[in-house]
Parts: structure tokens; C-alpha cells; sequence
């Protein structure tokens, strides 16, 4: 048997992050084939917000899509602190997020060009 103790966990510092993530097009992205690009809505894991954002990127240029630009909305605590609506939905994926150290999509909204625009 080992003499060494096991060293114990440190607490989580992980939040999750709720994330506005503007994508492009890119071959093999998943978007409809007539949109000019898309809006993801994530949460994401981190220790703070660029950690998440950078997992973030990452994840979807892994997965053939070409995020533009991203903006963060804060932690759950902070959004209700801003009178954010939240709904039950969204609190287990956030939780999901967490306990996964993950980065999950909830929503996805493809852009479509319209030519009728004045």
C-alpha cells in the first residue's frame, strides 16, 4: 500500500457562461443551404469568460463551423441580476454545462438574405 495521500480536490472554480455566437458560412457547417450564416446560443464552461469563449471557438471550428464574433451575456447569477427571464430548460442545460465541463448549443438561427429589403 502507497504511503502517499491523496490530495484532496480542489473546489470548482468552473462558471458557465451564456454565449451569442455570430457564425458564417463554411463547407460541411450544418446550416441550411440557402442561409448566409447563422446564431448560436451556448453555454459554455470556464474559469472566467474568455476561457469560455476560447473553448468555445475552438470547439466549433473543430466542428467545421466559422464562428465571426461572440458575445457574452455572463453567468446565470449575473443575468439574474440584470432581470433576465430564465427558464427551467435553460437552467439544466446551463447545469449540463457544468457538471460536463462542456460547451453545449441550445439554440441554433440561420440568417437568410432577403432581397425584398427596402
Amino acid at each position: 500500500m502507497s504511503d502517499k495521500k491523496k490530495k484532496p480536490k480542489k473546489p470548482t472554480r468552473q462558471q458557465v457562461f451564456t454565449l451569442l455566437v455570430e457564425v458564417g458560412r463554411k463547407d460541411g457547417d450544418g446550416l441550411p443551404k440557402d442561409s448566409t450564416g447563422g446564431a448560436l446560443m451556448i453555454y459554455a464552461s470556464g474559469v472566467d469568460e474568455a476561457e469560455a469563449v476560447r473553448e468555445t471557438v475552438a470547439i466549433l471550428k473543430q466542428a467545421d463551423v466559422a464562428p465571426l464574433d461572440v458575445s457574452g451575456y455572463g453567468t446565470l447569477d449575473e443575468r439574474l441580476a440584470e432581470g433576465h427571464d430564465i427558464s427551467e430548460d435553460e437552467r439544466a442545460l446551463m447545469q449540463r454545462a457544468l457538471d460536463e465541463n462542456s460547451v453545449i448549443v441550445a439554440q441554433m438561427t440561420p440568417f437568410f438574405d432577403t432581397d425584398d429589403a427596402p
